[in-house]
């Protein structure tokens, strides 16, 4: 396995991957150490490694709707890898490891390579990002993420010009994801794939996050990085990145290879086209009032038709869903 230094170092310039850990750990304890001194006077958060979590810049880009209160957040979850139940994922992932971590970038890009995550993700350019999440069963949140555009990032790995799409896919790992075992999987094809075609990635909505509420990504929400596309249904940000991929065709994604019928490869929230077994229209915000709370239309592109409608001039939103 090969770790390379994001994005500039040569072949001939890494360092074994022994090594580069040990001395990645050592750093996390030594940064750690350094706040003793003003702890008492000035609360530090630190990332699980131990290493101050940086403060995000404010974004532009974020919405002034009322927050979702942060329990409701962090443990009603849809992550399969950890069980089908919304609280499975609270529940069977608190030993999950997220460090260390790396993210293997192949396909039509330049710079192919195992990157660690501390090298991939710019940290000193992180963001706070407001952004409303659409679930297809007909729930929402407003979720306030930390993260980093992904235009940022592919364009530092210097995608060729037959990558068409990007590939995603999550951690398979049985052994601490117990919804990937036989009869606990809900009938997926592990490691689960996501995909978008190229200038979705790019568009500046979309972004790799790696925090809720200003503090490091939860466990239970996709840690240590997971995709948030805010006007596509909620499965398209795929939790748990390990391998991120360009390409040619667009990539089987899993929920259009398990069920067609209802999951097309766009995921657009689009209210005028019904699931097979319920309808799209109508939504419950989570944290206004429970399971009798009045419900809301459902938005088109989940409200951010003005940024993102011109993506899809002239396709059939009703086949490609």
């Amino acid at each position: 396995m090969m770790i390379k230094k994001f994005p500039d170092l040569r072949d001939c310039d890494v360092t074994d991957e022994t090594v580069y850990l040990q001395r990645r750990q050592f750093m996390a304890r030594a940064a750690a150490a350094s706040l003793i001194p003003v702890a008492a006077s000035v609360p530090t958060l630190l990332m699980a490694d131990g290493r101050p979590w940086p403060k995000p810049a404010k974004s532009a880009f974020s919405t002034t709707e009322t927050l979702t209160p942060e329990k409701l957040v962090t443990t009603y979850t849809n992550f399969y890898e950890f069980g089908t139940g919304k609280g499975d994922a609270v529940e069977h992932s608190q030993h999950f490891k997220t460090r260390p971590w790396t993210i293997k970038v192949d396909g039509e890009v330049k710079r192919t390579a195992i990157y660690d995550i501390d090298d991939l993700i710019p940290w000193n350019k992180l963001e706070d990002r407001i952004y409303r999440l659409r679930c297809v069963e007909a729930w929402s949140m407003v979720v306030p993420w930390v993260g980093v555009p992904l235009s940022a990032i592919i364009s530092k790995l210097q995608p060729t010009s037959r990558a068409r799409y990007v590939r995603f896919e999550t951690l398979h790992d049985p052994k601490q994801m117990p919804g990937q075992r036989e009869f606990f999987g809900g009938g997926l094809d592990w490691p689960y794939v996501e995909g978008l075609r190229m200038d979705e990635a790019m568009h500046p909505l979309t972004i790799l996050a790696v925090g809720l509420y200003g503090k490091e990504l939860p466990k239970q929400n996709g840690a240590p990085v997971r995709l948030v596309v805010p006007w596509k249904y909620g499965f398209k940000s795929i939790k748990s990145i390990v391998r991120i991929s360009f390409t040619e065709t667009p990539p089987r994604t899993t929920w259009a290879v398990t069920t067609p019928s209802e999951y097309g490869f766009y995921a657009n929230v689009n209210p005028n086209v019904d699931h097979r077994r319920w309808s799209q229209k109508r939504e419950r915000r989570l944290g206004e009032g429970g399971l009798f709370s009045p419900k809301r239309e459902t938005l088109m592109f989940n409200g951010y038709a003005e940024q993102v409608a011109d993506l899809y001039r002239g396709m059939d939103l009703n086949k490609h869903f």
